[in-house]
């Protein structure tokens, strides 16, 4: 919706290059793969943990490039603005950084395990 009101890119849309909902779609499906046995399947969440820290970096790199900026690289007809307003300001200061932390714990804990 926030690209139909003219305040972030398409590159921060499903049609551009944000594919980080593929990480909470497939959430559920790979905690029943990983878990339906006693011993949880550490492999599928290690892989499952990197695939999603990389989708996630991609959207990071695209809303700073599409930012309105001296980096600014994209959208330059649709800058992504939002993200300079709450409550969408807390996308890149809280949500994303508690995200990204996760990713890297998980990643940390199940490689040590494994």
């Amino acid at each position: 919706m926030l690209y139909h009101y003219g305040v972030v890119s398409v590159y921060m849309t499903f049609e551009g290059t944000n594919f980080d909902i593929v990480s909470g779609l497939t959430a559920p499906f790979v905690a029943w793969f990983a878990f339906r046995t006693t011993a949880p399947n550490k492999k599928i969440l290690l892989w499952w943990n990197v695939i999603c820290l990389l989708l996630l970096l991609n959207v990071v790199v695209t809303a700073a490039f599409a930012i309105p900026s001296p980096i600014q690289k994209l959208a330059f007809n649709q800058p992504n603005i939002a993200v300079l307003y709450f409550p969408f300001n807390l996308l890149p200061t809280v949500i994303v950084p508690m995200v990204f932390f996760a990713h890297l714990a998980a990643i940390k804990r199940l490689a040590k395990s494994n």
